[in-house]
């Protein structure tokens, strides 16, 4: 599956706002998890970009790798803690993290015009284990 590009809701930031954002690298254990998983990846995305104060987000999949990249951006670290704090966001994660061989999740502020956030920042990030919040 190729990269559902960067894709931008109604909110907009203020030019010269800064913003938060976050990067995620969620591998399964096994293949047979990959169809469901990426569905309740869809709906989770569907669910991001309806909620208040969600700027932009993207995905990577990697089916047969079984691993999966997120990107967002926000206008705040309230509105990103909020939307992962409500359904379905909550109940799926719940579900999928036994499923899982390791999740990576890092975050960081930058300024909203540095929008859209490119992957090859974010995957540089997500390789510097100084700054990664890591989950086995």
């Amino acid at each position: 599956m190729p990269t559902i590009p960067w894709t931008t809701p109604k909110s907009r930031p203020l030019a010269d706002d800064p913003v938060t954002v976050m990067a995620s690298r969620l591998e399964l254990r096994r293949l047979r998890d990959v169809p469901s998983f990426l569905a309740a990846a869809l709906q989770i995305r569907r669910q991001m970009l309806n909620s208040p104060g969600a700027l932009g987000l993207s995905l990577i999949a990697k089916p047969v790798h079984r691993t999966f990249w997120t990107l967002s951006a926000w206008q705040d670290q309230a509105a990103l803690s909020a939307v992962v704090g409500r359904q379905p966001h909550l109940e799926i994660m719940k579900r999928f993290r036994p499923r899982m061989a390791g999740s990576r999740f890092v975050t960081w502020t930058a300024p909203a015009t540095a929008l859209p956030i490119a992957w090859d920042d974010a995957l540089r990030r997500l390789d510097k284990p100084d700054t990664v919040h890591d989950h086995r």
